[in-house]
């Protein structure tokens, strides 16, 4: 028993890190879009440098090319883990602050239940499910209507809707990956995953034709938040979560899922400046708490 306290002790540290940590990435994203980076160009440079990263380190170590059949299934993960989840909520950063686009991400697991209801016929669900989907879409109604008695920035709708294709996306990622095990270590294949979708999120970037800077041209603030993006977010969060996951039980590791987005608008207020209310923040409390409830069921 006092073998396992340290180990312990260690993932409650990493569990708190997640938590922190992958709220503040959003106001990272968001940052270096305020500093005038397109946000497909900050998805696609952060993936690029940090997918790299993970497969070089992975590749020098001896691990082998994908299969042919693994290849396929890293292509289609990259599309949805980081090409529409990733690249089109970055995106959106330019007309929605951190701490919304944070918010309609953590919808995801309410989006999952739906989608298997409608394509996998999926029916053991209960009515607890059904009472957290209810008040999750009930408290983003909520924070939407709030919003719309306040002036917002032109392409505000633009923005909501990336974010909604990029949680619906995430979604799907997540249960293909649940349905799907292609016996893959998971670092080296989220590595391989990161360097396709940024490819595939410079092409997306040339077809809708947004503007792009040259590397020269990227202002040093935009540069800085790209390198915690890379550093923090993607690599030491990682690590972190993995721990988390591997020495604490499923519920409890979870909950980074539901500060997340509490730690998006905190941080959004304190460091550029975007507008926290009242209702906004009563508003995520009550999407957060239909999220739990969803997954509450699911668990039971």
């Amino acid at each position: 028993m006092s073998n396992s306290n340290p180990y312990k002790t260690k993932a409650y540290i990493a569990l708190t890190t997640t938590s922190i940590i992958w709220g503040t990435t959003w106001v990272g994203s968001k940052a270096a879009v305020h500093f005038g980076m397109p946000g497909l160009e900050v998805s696609f440079v952060r993936q690029f440098i940090a997918g790299s990263i993970f497969l070089a380190y992975f590749l020098f170590s001896g691990e082998s090319l994908p299969t042919l059949k693994q290849f396929g299934w890293l292509l289609l993960l990259a599309i949805c883990n980081f090409v529409f989840a990733n690249g089109l909520s970055t995106w959106s950063l330019k007309y929605v602050s951190s701490g919304l686009a944070a918010l309609i991400g953590a919808l995801y697991p309410l989006c999952v239940v739906i989608i298997e209801l409608l394509f996998f016929n999926k029916r053991n669900y209960n009515l607890l499910t059904l009472a957290g989907l209810l008040v999750g879409i009930a408290g983003v109604l909520f924070v939407l209507y709030e919003n719309a008695f306040h002036e917002q920035p032109v392409g505000y709708g633009f923005g909501i809707l990336l974010g909604l294709i990029g949680m619906v996306s995430w979604s799907f990622g997540t249960i293909l990956i649940a349905r799907n095990k292609y016996q893959m270590n998971p670092y080296y294949a989220m590595g391989w995953q990161m360097f396709l979708a940024s490819f595939m999120i410079f092409g997306l970037a040339k077809t809708v034709q947004v503007p792009l800077l040259g590397i020269h041209e990227i202002p040093l603030q935009a540069w800085l938040a790209i390198a915690y993006l890379i550093g923090v977010g993607s690599l030491i969060t990682f690590i972190a979560f993995v721990y988390t996951v591997r020495y604490l039980p499923p519920a409890l590791s979870s909950v980074y899922a539901y500060i997340n987005p509490l730690v998006a608008m905190l941080a959004g207020y304190w460091v550029l400046g975007e507008p926290l209310s009242v209702n906004l923040f009563f508003g995520a409390i009550i999407t957060l708490a239909g999220v739990y409830l969803v997954n509450f069921s699911l668990k039971k």
